[in-house]
């Protein structure tokens, strides 16, 4: 699912953005959201939604780049379980790490004359 999608920035010029899948699973809770730096630590900008129980979904347009966030499952902040990478976050705790990567042009395939 790492289709590009453009906007325009401020400036006029094209953004290109790309739509990241979050999920969360193995959590019972009654609802759970997900706060970073891509939505100004706001878990209310973004919650989740319960497609089986226990099971959490959400999905956002990033531009490329490096973000921090963490799940907030009944008020309770939690780091991401199934990424790898993370960092101190000045509380005692772990915020997890992710990393946008600009998408690929798709290369086109020139018709052959044969």
């Amino acid at each position: 699912m790492k289709t590009a999608g453009k906007s325009k920035s401020k400036a006029g010029s094209a953004v290109t953005t790309v739509p990241v899948r979050f999920t969360l699973t193995k959590t019972p809770a009654g609802s759970v959201a997900i706060a970073g730096s891509f939505n100004g630590w706001k878990p209310e900008a973004l919650p989740m939604v319960s497609t089986n129980p226990g099971e959490w979904h959400a999905e956002v347009a990033l531009e490329p780049g490096v973000y921090q966030y963490l799940f907030v499952a009944d008020g309770l902040w939690l780091p991401d379980p199934s990424v790898l990478e993370a960092v101190p976050n000045g509380y005692g705790g772990l915020n997890s790490v992710l990393r946008v990567k600009t998408p690929e042009a798709p290369v086109r395939q020139k018709k052959s004359n044969s």
